[in-house]
């Protein structure tokens, strides 16, 4: 595959070249805040009428650390007030999550705020 290389008998694919699911995919999908039990916090779109604690999330970004809201209900509902201090990982194509603890719908304001975030790099 291009943009990728192999690495231990694991293959790993540039970032920038993997292409965010369609709008088709998402329909029935709602952009959620989703914490896990070990695996940490992401936001992305979700199909909340499949039960259990295992879901797949499209157009996933892991919240590794936010400022400028007090929980994740907060940012969930208004976004961050300190995008610049937040760390925030580039959106991927999908994660299939295990052990989900909490699923909080976003306002649309929320969702463009995460969105508008930049990506961390350190």
């Amino acid at each position: 595959m291009e943009n990728s290389i192999q690495i231990n008998g694991k293959e790993y694919v540039l970032a920038s070249s993997v292409k965010p699911q369609s709008a088709k995919t998402l329909q029935d999908k709602t952009y959620c805040i989703i914490r896990t039990y070990s695996a940490g916090v992401f936001a992305g779109y979700i199909n909340r009428k499949i039960p259990g604690k295992e879901n797949t999330v499209y157009n996933a970004r892991r919240i590794w650390y936010w400022a400028g809201a007090a929980s994740l209900s907060q940012l969930a509902n208004e976004g961050t007030k300190k995008p610049a201090e937040c760390k925030f990982a580039q959106i991927i194509a999908e994660v299939d999550l295990k052990e989900i603890i909490e699923v909080i719908p976003c306002t649309e304001q929320a969702k463009k705020n995460i969105e508008g975030v930049a990506v961390w790099q350190q």
